[in-house]
Protein backbone atom coordinates (compact mmCIF):
# COMPACT_ATOMS: atom_id res chain seq x y z
CA UNK A 1 0.00 0.00 0.00
CA UNK A 2 1.56 3.26 -1.53
CA UNK A 3 0.84 6.50 0.54
CA UNK A 4 0.88 9.95 -0.34
CA UNK A 5 0.94 13.62 0.97
CA UNK A 6 1.26 16.48 -0.89
CA UNK A 7 2.32 20.34 0.61
CA UNK A 8 3.50 23.34 -0.71
CA UNK A 9 0.52 24.72 -2.01
CA UNK A 10 -1.13 28.36 -1.13
CA UNK A 11 -1.56 31.87 -3.00
CA UNK A 12 0.90 33.38 -4.93
CA UNK A 13 1.24 36.61 -7.61
CA UNK A 14 1.04 36.01 -10.97
CA UNK A 15 4.58 35.61 -12.13
CA UNK A 16 5.34 34.19 -9.19
CA UNK A 17 7.06 30.20 -8.19
CA UNK A 18 5.60 27.35 -6.15
CA UNK A 19 7.58 23.98 -5.23
CA UNK A 20 5.44 21.33 -4.49
CA UNK A 21 6.42 18.17 -2.35
CA UNK A 22 5.10 14.54 -2.80
CA UNK A 23 5.75 12.43 0.21
CA UNK A 24 5.84 8.66 0.06
CA UNK A 25 5.82 5.84 2.52
CA UNK A 26 5.13 1.97 1.64
CA UNK A 27 5.35 0.35 -1.51
CA UNK A 28 8.76 -0.03 -3.83
CA UNK A 29 9.92 3.91 -4.77
CA UNK A 30 12.44 2.88 -6.86
CA UNK A 31 10.05 0.93 -8.81
CA UNK A 32 7.18 3.11 -9.58
CA UNK A 33 6.29 5.85 -12.81
CA UNK A 34 5.22 9.22 -10.54
CA UNK A 35 3.16 11.95 -11.74
CA UNK A 36 1.13 15.40 -11.14
CA UNK A 37 -2.31 15.70 -11.97
CA UNK A 38 -4.26 18.75 -11.51
CA UNK A 39 -8.29 19.85 -10.97
CA UNK A 40 -10.17 23.03 -11.17
CA UNK A 41 -13.38 23.47 -9.64
CA UNK A 42 -15.63 22.13 -12.37
CA UNK A 43 -13.02 20.64 -14.37
CA UNK A 44 -11.73 17.27 -15.23
CA UNK A 45 -8.38 16.50 -13.53
CA UNK A 46 -6.20 17.09 -15.80
CA UNK A 47 -2.29 15.68 -16.76
CA UNK A 48 0.42 18.27 -15.61
CA UNK A 49 3.78 16.33 -15.84
CA UNK A 50 5.44 12.70 -15.23
CA UNK A 51 8.34 11.42 -14.40
CA UNK A 52 9.85 7.60 -14.46
CA UNK A 53 11.18 5.51 -11.89
CA UNK A 54 14.83 6.50 -12.64
CA UNK A 55 14.27 10.52 -13.09
CA UNK A 56 15.84 9.82 -16.49
CA UNK A 57 12.47 10.57 -18.54
CA UNK A 58 10.04 13.35 -18.33
CA UNK A 59 6.89 14.70 -19.87
CA UNK A 60 4.55 17.86 -19.53
CA UNK A 61 1.49 18.97 -20.81
CA UNK A 62 1.78 21.81 -23.09
CA UNK A 63 -0.12 24.73 -20.65
CA UNK A 64 2.84 23.75 -18.14
CA UNK A 65 6.17 23.14 -20.59
CA UNK A 66 9.02 25.31 -20.09
CA UNK A 67 7.71 26.56 -16.54
CA UNK A 68 7.24 23.65 -14.46
CA UNK A 69 10.15 21.31 -13.76
CA UNK A 70 9.06 17.72 -12.04
CA UNK A 71 11.77 15.80 -10.03
CA UNK A 72 12.39 13.37 -7.61
CA UNK A 73 14.61 12.10 -5.14
CA UNK A 74 15.30 8.54 -3.76
CA UNK A 75 16.83 9.13 -1.27
CA UNK A 76 13.58 10.74 0.78
CA UNK A 77 11.20 9.07 -1.19
CA UNK A 78 9.88 12.18 -2.62
CA UNK A 79 8.64 13.98 -6.09
CA UNK A 80 8.69 17.63 -6.20
CA UNK A 81 7.09 19.97 -9.04
CA UNK A 82 8.70 23.06 -9.34
CA UNK A 83 6.38 26.13 -10.42
CA UNK A 84 7.67 29.42 -12.05
CA UNK A 85 5.82 32.16 -14.18
CA UNK A 86 2.63 31.08 -12.54
CA UNK A 87 -0.40 31.85 -14.41
CA UNK A 88 -4.16 32.54 -12.84
CA UNK A 89 -5.15 29.54 -15.14
CA UNK A 90 -2.79 27.17 -12.96
CA UNK A 91 -5.14 27.72 -10.35
CA UNK A 92 -6.16 24.15 -8.81
CA UNK A 93 -5.90 21.37 -6.60
CA UNK A 94 -2.62 19.80 -7.16
CA UNK A 95 -2.54 15.83 -6.96
CA UNK A 96 0.04 13.58 -6.93
CA UNK A 97 -0.17 9.73 -8.03
CA UNK A 98 1.80 6.81 -8.03
CA UNK A 99 1.67 3.83 -10.67
CA UNK A 100 3.33 0.79 -8.60
CA UNK A 101 2.08 -1.39 -11.91
CA UNK A 102 4.93 0.12 -14.55
CA UNK A 103 7.78 2.17 -13.95
CA UNK A 104 7.96 3.66 -17.42
CA UNK A 105 6.52 6.35 -19.83
CA UNK A 106 5.63 4.37 -22.37
CA UNK A 107 4.92 5.20 -25.98
CA UNK A 108 1.08 4.80 -25.13
CA UNK A 109 0.97 8.05 -23.31
CA UNK A 110 -1.47 6.19 -20.64
CA UNK A 111 0.56 8.30 -18.28
CA UNK A 112 -1.55 11.43 -19.23
CA UNK A 113 -4.53 9.55 -17.95
CA UNK A 114 -6.12 9.51 -14.61
CA UNK A 115 -6.22 5.84 -14.69
CA UNK A 116 -2.53 5.34 -15.82
CA UNK A 117 -2.53 5.41 -11.92
CA UNK A 118 -3.60 3.43 -9.08
CA UNK A 119 -2.31 5.27 -6.24
CA UNK A 120 -3.15 8.95 -5.17
CA UNK A 121 -2.76 11.53 -2.28
CA UNK A 122 -5.39 14.11 -1.00
CA UNK A 123 -3.94 16.73 -2.79
CA UNK A 124 -2.72 20.41 -2.37
CA UNK A 125 -4.43 23.76 -3.19
CA UNK A 126 -2.69 26.46 -5.73
CA UNK A 127 -3.92 30.00 -5.81
CA UNK A 128 -2.71 32.50 -8.47
CA UNK A 129 -3.92 35.46 -7.73
CA UNK A 130 -2.80 39.31 -7.49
Amino acid sequence: QVQLEESGGGLVQPGGSLRLSCATSGGSFSMQRMAWFRQAPGKEREFVAAINWRGSTTDYSDSVKGRFTISRDSATKAMYLQMDSLKSEDTAVYLCAVDSRSRYLGDSGDYRLPGGFNYWGQGTQVTVSS
